[in-house]
């Protein structure tokens, strides 16, 4: 960095975040015009390391960085010497080491900074500008002001930081200010995982950064306080993991205020933030809290002579009294000794207007000295309260402490769970097991530890292995069966087991968890035999689980007594719970399922879609989605989805958010709305990062990547797909693993490459051990069999298409049947094929999708104008090229658009599938592997050498070439090497 004088002290370079674009804006403007900013943000926000990123960034000229040396008894002008040096030492202002008299000391300095910026703009940083002396704060400040408005400095920029949690200096509080935001989750886990190159524990980073609530130099701090093993995950972490003194020393010391009563008042404020949780606190509140304690009016009220000034530590906006630095606040509260601490939240539970109250208990439970059985209860049942309207955050609060003050060790780890549970709904599954941790911590009965794993396996299903979700599933079904009828916790955790199963992909697993006990609850000895010899001899390997491609993967149900208000009416505090019947209902109908049986599956699955129809709770409203997903009823799996979502936000469960969008994207995209599905995805996957449910987000993800590939959009898709894989072979999603591998596979099949699609997609689809998830292989038979015929490998298909056949059968797929007859006509023989297709084409109109209709036009399209059959070609292929618009697949309206230029009509407009461009406007419609191909003909290359070039066979160079041939109109290499350079005379893009 050229000039740099002090190097920063930051040891890792500034993250600008989703603010890059702003301060790039900003450095620009300091390049060309100058001008002088304050940068401020709380301790350890990054002011250091952002000079040194501006620093880094400025490359018009010469840059002086400097650090304020402390103002311990302070020589008048010392920090201006400073600046002075660093001048001298730069090399291009030999005479600044002299220092005047008070008068012309600004003088001097803008002397100096114009002879610097001369020949090139100047960039001068100054850090913790606050710490000089007051001579030269004044002269900087004026200087500064010189700099930001004055013509004759207009090729200086200057930055100074100051901290945040105190009021800007006057001598600079007319300049712009540039405040620090905390880092957001993604990079502050970036700055985690460049810090430990990579060798933290996912789990382990997630606690971290939520911990360090966006401040770089605390997260820093707990990394460095962790010892290697514990950043693996291989140990527990240390409680609280920011402690006083990781906190005091990121702040710079205990803040105390600068008058006697000001630690006092700030005590009392963040002990009131704590007990409600948000960022600030109510001013009467603490006065009143104060003035309990004698403690003065001071920053609270008015006095006889006006109202005082409060601690500059303190802003106060709108009667509420909050922190100027959130770190400032908490390292006050653990700095502070535990005997003030209880007194402060004492005096705060006796000015509680409301001493029953969820914020006044807390009050008391942090004052109370030792486990106290009755405040707990009292702790437990406020937080219960549906008509308290306490925030879910305080309840969890509660919750927790509750537990904490119960001697009893049975007792204490049911309300662990309990505030686990609740943790868990708010979108908080890290937090949600450490309280299991704690629960599990002492000894219980079988029923609390049995709820305990359940909840477990709710978290690991959402985010972890599934393989061990279904362990903890089946431990729990285990601990909660008993004599008497099933419970619904009981039911719930079969239920559990098998949704783990079936998202990695084990079939006979989810049937041994559906059949669990089965001959003793719904049937007898006899029908438990027939079911297991059906499994067993491996009866619906196609037709296996039905219609749901995402699987019946909805979280296990929470549990009230029946009877209770829960199920009158759900409340944050206690959402409602689907019955045991329902439970059972639902499976019984997904065994069915699993076995082929869908004559016996429809009865119980209709009752779990009916009885979700009347519901607000979020729970069984996913249930009866997936149900009538099984029973192929998209419009039902949509309506419920949609009532699922309303619910789950109205209630603020978080957790149930992303399995309501997960719904509701598969069903869009089972009804062939792959736009629709695409929105929901978008916020799904958004909702899922919140609550951390990795593996939900991969749904999502899969969602996304097969919406792009309908659009033609490659770059999307390899992303999506490729997060989607990477969380699937970790976690082993079987299903979400198959479906973004399908999804790259259309992607090349829009791109014009069969032989890849159809390499891709064969070992998923074709019987054999690596055939993919036994619930979604077959959705993907059609788009196999449409690459293996274009590739001219038909034979490799016709096992699966009647395997397809089987499971078009069922009738769980509104589309399947159309998509059957579209299979069969591209591997008929030609006198059979014209039917096939025209049949084909009379099912799409019984169901919705322009997608699929129009590929199947496109198809049939090719086939006719490959018989000369043009006229009919042309109106097949119009009528594709129109349904390709009107569903926004760009890519495969150009193919379509392609065969009509081939059979002669030339298309324009929208229809074309891309604006046109002056100078490219055939080269324009070529699929990107076909631009290439062509670029390399151009430059001489033989069709062998192609192939070379692009790694792929020469047989797929003689198809592309004759595609690009029939797209463009041309019949010889010559004059496709006219066309290209023609192109790029007219400055189009190859």
């Amino acid at each position: 960095m050229t000039g740099q004088t002090t190097p920063g002290s930051a040891p890792l370079r500034y993250r600008a975040g989703p603010r890059r674009q702003a301060f790039a804006a900003l450095l620009a403007g300091l390049r060309t015009d100058g001008g002088a900013h304050v940068v401020t943000g709380e301790p350890g926000g990054g002011r250091t390391a952002f000079l040194e990123f501006a620093a880094r960034a400025f490359r018009a000229g010469p840059v002086w960085h400097v650090r304020a040396e402390p103002a311990c008894f302070p020589r008048p002008h010392s920090g201006l010497r400073t600046l002075l040096r660093a001048a001298r030492h730069a090399g291009r202002v030999p005479d600044a080491g002299r220092v005047p008299g008070e008068g012309a000391a600004e003088e001097v300095l803008l002397d100096v900074l114009r002879a610097a910026s001369v020949r090139s703009p100047l960039l001068v940083c100054v850090d913790d500008a606050h710490l000089w002396d007051a001579a030269s704060r004044a002269v900087l400040g004026r200087v500064a002001a010189r700099v930001h408005t004055a013509d004759d400095v207009h090729r200086v920029g200057l930055l100074l930081t100051v901290p945040g949690h105190r009021p800007v200096e006057r001598e600079w509080a007319a300049l712009p200010v540039l405040q620090l935001a905390p880092l957001a989750p993604g990079d502050a886990a970036g700055l985690l995982h460049d810090l430990t190159d990579g060798a933290v524990d996912p789990a382990v980073r997630d606690e971290l950064v939520a911990e360090a609530r966006g401040n770089p130099a605390l997260l820093l701090a707990l990394a460095h306080r962790l010892s290697p093993a514990q950043l693996r995950g291989d140990r527990v972490l240390p409680r609280p993991l920011a402690d006083a003194g990781t906190l005091t020393a990121v702040a710079g010391g205990r803040p105390s205020g600068r008058r006697p009563d000001d630690a006092d008042l700030l005590l009392v404020v963040a002990a009131a933030m704590r007990a409600t949780g948000e960022q600030d606190a109510e001013a009467a509140l603490v006065r009143r809290a104060a003035n309990g304690t004698g403690g003065r009016d001071d920053g609270v009220s008015p006095g006889p002579a006006g109202p005082p000034q409060p601690p500059e530590l303190l802003a106060v906006p709108g009667g509420r009294l909050r922190f100027r630095s959130p770190l400032l606040g908490r390292a006050v509260y653990a700095g502070a000794p535990s005997e003030r601490r209880r007194a402060a939240h004492r005096s705060l539970a006796a000015a509680h207007p409301a001493p029953r109250g969820v914020p006044a208990l807390l009050h008391r439970s942090w004052a109370a000295p030792g486990p106290d059985a009755v405040l707990a209860a009292e702790l437990e049942a406020a937080a219960a309260d549906p008509f308290s309207g306490t925030p879910p955050a305080l309840r969890r609060t509660a919750r927790v402490r509750a537990a904490e003050l119960t001697p009893d060790d049975a007792l204490r780890a049911r309300r662990y769970t309990a505030a686990a549970e609740q943790a868990l709904l708010a979108g908080h599954p890290t937090e949600a097991l450490r309280l299991l941790d704690d629960a599990g911590s002492r000894p219980a009965p079988a029923p609390v530890r049995g709820r305990a794993e359940l909840l477990r396996g709710r978290v690991l299903l959402a985010d972890g292995p599934v393989d061990d979700a279904r362990e903890s599933f089946l431990l729990a079904a285990g601990l909660l069966s008993g004599p008497g009828p099933k419970s619904a916790r009981s039911e719930a955790a079969v239920l559990g087991a098998a949704d783990a199963a079936w998202a990695a992909g084990d079939r006979q697993g989810c049937l041994r968890a559906l059949t669990h006990e089965a001959h003793e609850t719904h049937g007898t000895r006899e029908a438990h035999d027939v079911s297991v010899r059906a499994a067993g001899a491996g009866a619906l390997d196609l037709r296996a689980a039905g219609a749901d491609p995402t699987g019946p993967r909805e979280a296990a149900p929470r549990e009230t007594p029946e009877g209770s208000s829960a199920h009158r009416g759900a409340t944050p505090a206690q959402p409602s719970v689907p019955p045991p019947a329902l439970l059972r209902d639902h499976r019984d109908g997904m065994r069915a399922v699993l076995l082929g049986r869908f004559d016996l599956a429809a009865a119980p699955l209709t009752r779990v879609v009916d009885r979700g129809r009347p519901a607000a709770d979020p729970e069984r409203l996913l249930r009866s989605a997936a149900a009538a997903l099984m029973l192929g009823d998209v419009d039902a799996a949509r309506r419920a989805g949609a009532r699922a979502l309303a619910s789950a936000r109205t209630l603020g469960t978080a957790a149930l958010e992303p399995r309501a969008l997960e719904y509701l994207a598969y069903a869009e995209l089972r009804a062939g709305r792959h736009q629709l599905a695409r929105t929901h995805a978008e916020e799904g996957l958004r909702a899922a990062r919140r609550a951390g449910q990795r593996n939900t987000a991969a749904h999502h993800h899969a969602v996304l990547a097969l919406a792009a590939s309908i659009e033609g959009v490659r770059p999307r898709v390899t992303e999506h797909a490729t997060a989607a894989l990477t969380t699937a072979r970790r976690h082993g999603l079987a299903q979400a693993e198959l479906l973004a591998q399908w999804a790259a596979a259309r992607a090349d099949l829009g791109e014009g490459r069969p032989e890849e699609a159809a390499d891709r997609l064969g070992p998923l689809v074709r019987p054999g051990a690596r055939r993919g998830h036994f619930a979604v292989w077959m959705l993907a038979v059609p788009c196999f069999v449409e690459a293996a015929a274009l590739a001219g490998r038909p034979e490799d298909a016709r096992t699966v298409v009647e395997d397809f056949a089987l499971w078009a059968g069922c009738g769980a797929d509104p589309q399947a049947s159309a998509q059957l007859l579209r299979c069969r006509a591209l591997l008929a023989a030609p006198e059979a094929a014209d039917e096939l297709y025209l049949r084909a084409l009379d099912r799409h109109d019984e169901t919705s999708g322009d997608f699929e209709r129009a590929r199947t036009e496109l198809l049939h399209g090719k086939w006719l104008r490959r018989r000369r059959r043009l006229r009919e070609a042309r109106a097949r292929l119009g009528e594709a090229l129109v349904d390709f618009e009107r569903c926004g697949a760009q890519l495969w309206a150009r193919q379509a658009a392609a065969e009509l230029r081939a059979g002669g009509v030339a298309p324009s407009g929208p229809g074309t599938g891309e604006p046109r461009r002056p100078g490219a406007r055939d080269l324009s419609l070529l699929t990107p592997q076909q631009l290439r191909i062509a670029r390399c003909v151009a430059e001489g290359a033989t069709n062998r050498e192609v192939a070379l070039s692009l790694s792929v066979s020469t047989r797929t160079v003689d198809y592309h070439l004759r595609n690009v041939f029939a797209t463009l109109g041309v019949r010889s290499r010559v004059e496709l090497v006219r066309l290209v350079e023609q192109a790029e005379k007219t400055g189009a893009q190859l």
